[in-house]
Parts: C-alpha cells; structure tokens; sequence
C-alpha cells in the first residue's frame, strides 16, 4: 500500500509540473524520462543517464516543430 502512495503522489506531482510547462519543456520532460528508462533496461546506470540526455534533447526539438507546425492553424 505504502508503494501506490508513492506512485501515486509522485504521478499528481508529475502531472502538475507539466502543466504550466511550455510544449518545448515537457517533449523534453517525457523524451528525458523514456529515454532514461530504455537506458536503463539495455544498460546500467550510465545507459540510463546518456539515454535520458538523449531523449531529452530529442523530445525537446520534436516539440519545438510539432508546436511550430501547428502555429499556423491558430491564427486563422
């Protein structure tokens, strides 16, 4: 029971920070978080830490050019 506790605030406290971020910001939260967990299962401790700087990076310029991309339809 103690570990869903934990989840579970961890998950709402996840869930809050990401809302008041920019769309540059969370691709780069959650590449940052899948990458450090596939780093993790193919590696060790360095796998993790070069696959979370690595997905973060990535889902950071994703969502940079996704939310680019859709700019357009905004305003018109």
């Amino acid at each position: 029971m103690k570990i869903f506790a934990r989840l579970s605030f961890l998950a709402l406290t996840a869930a809050a920070l990401l809302t008041s971020c920019t769309p540059g910001e969370r691709g780069a939260l959650v590449g940052g978080a899948i990458g450090a967990g596939t780093g993790a299962l193919i590696g060790d401790g360095t796998g993790a830490l070069v696959g979370g700087a690595i997905g973060a990076i990535a889902g950071s310029e994703i969502s940079k050019n996704r939310a680019a991309r859709n700019h357009y339809y905004g305003h018109h």
